[in-house]
């Protein structure tokens, strides 16, 4: 069912004539009180963007982690889409953690900020 509503959004986004561009919202966080050394989950939630176009990367120091997960593309009755990825990882010192989004023509990358 997910999937044949996913394939109805994108075929009313892609008949339009002149689709309403949207820019996500973007948290990164992570499931525990970020402490070094202590294994936790980095998610990147991304929201309210549109048209469904987009992609996320979760960061190391500026490389994509690997074996991230990410949930199936959702959206809310006004046509605003919403994703999460997430992915485990054990911080340390120095290390920078990031989440980068693509959607349309414009990237932005988000910084974890462990509150350490």
């Amino acid at each position: 069912m997910k999937f044949v509503l996913c394939l109805a959004a994108l075929a009313v986004v892609s008949c339009s004539d002149n689709p309403k561009i949207t820019k996500p919202k973007v948290q990164v966080y992570s499931r525990d009180p970020g402490e070094f050394g202590k294994e936790n989950t980095l998610i990147c939630h991304v929201s309210g963007f549109h048209p469904p176009n987009i992609n996320i990367q979760l960061l190391k120091d500026g490389e994509e982690i690997q074996n991230a997960k990410q949930t199936d593309l959702a959206f809310k009755q006004d046509w605003h889409f919403h994703l999460t990825k997430n992915v485990a990882f054990t911080p340390t010192r120095g290390e920078k953690y990031s989440c980068k989004v693509t959607h349309g023509p414009e990237t932005k990358t988000y910084a974890w900020e462990p509150n350490m």
